[in-house]
């Protein structure tokens, strides 16, 4: 096995050098820092963690806390981001230590997980609007990415989408084919992506000259987008579409078009945000259903890689990504029905 001896014969800089440039110490140039990482890539090198945090004060381990639902289940968001993050973060040398969060208070597992001195920093998902979470760490000035945003404009590393965008695309699209009737099945709007998809929804709506009333919020689980959806057709001046918070709001939606005698897309226009997960794929619903797509999976190596990069001392401001959505259009939006 290579060691830092070796590195350093090969590149002709001294074992200090390069243990610096292995543990991302700032005064290391990033030239330098990639030439010795890719060197010691190719030679087989494998850090010594003791005597790694010996040198950085860092465990190599950072933490993240999954909310678990009273009947003790996890949503497969979840277990696609475990699995894709432990992938990534494993690349860079560190381990992803988890921990269940059942109470109320949002900040005590953080707390608690800080007081054992063992993470150096943490991954979180799933903001509400003016997190605690976000607000705590700052405080403790412990070093954290976010997986989306809590405020309009935050100062922490972060990686996430377009969410305003994500109702305007959708809106825009519907309009184009003429739908004047267009309601917006929310997520829960203590949820920080659903409040600004319901901003997003309502500018693109008054940009149109469209009503932006029609929207529903707290809709989390099919059944909730079904009874939402089933009170809206209901109404004289039904929608003619529906833009939905994610596939599985989408299969309560189109099972209430079709309690009503409905079809969709004849009568009914229908499209939602993809995560791209396993278990409700777009492409097989009937109609397979038009979508703006941005898979969950591909946020985590980012994520990793930009809690590993802020630990090595890369500033915040350098470290915010806001992705673009892609636009699939398939069989389940249509032009509006006459006299729709």
């Amino acid at each position: 096995m290579a060691t830092l001896k070796d590195i350093g014969a090969e590149l002709g800089l001294s074992v200090a050098t390069v243990s610096r440039a292995l543990n991302g110490f700032p005064e290391v140039s990033l030239k330098t820092r990639t030439k010795v990482q890719e060197t010691a890539d190719r030679l087989g090198y494998r850090p010594n963690r003791v005597a790694q945090r010996l040198v950085t004060g860092r465990s190599g381990m950072v933490g993240m806390v999954v909310k678990i639902k009273p009947d003790m289940s996890a949503d497969q968001t979840f277990f696609e981001m475990l699995t894709g993050l432990t992938a990534a973060l494993s690349a860079r040398e560190t381990d992803l230590v988890l921990a269940v969060d059942q109470g109320g208070d949002p900040v005590l597992p953080y707390r608690k997980l800080l007081e054992r001195g063992i993470l150096d920093g943490f991954i979180l998902n799933a903001p509400v609007t003016d997190d605690p979470r976000v607000t705590f760490l700052r405080e403790q000035g412990i070093p954290f990415v976010l997986h989306g945003r809590d405020r309009a404009t935050p100062d922490y590393p972060n990686f996430g989408i377009d969410n305003a965008a994500v109702s305007a695309t959708s809106v825009d699209m519907l309009a184009h084919l003429g739908h004047r009737r267009i309601a917006l099945i929310n997520g829960e709007l203590r949820h920080a992506y659903a409040a600004e998809r319901l901003e997003g929804f309502r500018a693109a709506m008054a940009r149109h000259d469209l009503a932006p009333d029609s929207a529903r919020n707290g809709a989390t689980f099919e059944s909730h987008a079904y009874t939402r959806a089933l009170e809206l057709l209901a109404q004289a001046d039904a929608p003619t579409a529906f833009v939905c918070a994610s596939t599985v709001i989408a299969a309560g939606v189109m099972r209430a078009v079709r309690d009503r005698g409905l079809s969709v897309p004849g009568d009914v226009s229908v499209m939602a945000h993809d995560d791209a997960l396993p278990l409700t794929r777009a492409i097989s619903f009937d109609p397979a259903l038009t979508v703006t797509r941005a898979p969950l999976r591909d946020a985590c190596e980012p994520l990793a890689n930009m809690l590993v990069d802020h630990l090595g001392g890369v500033p915040a401001e350098a470290l915010q990504v806001m992705m673009d959505v892609e636009l699939i259009v398939r069989g389940s939006t249509g032009p509006a029905p006459k006299g729709g």
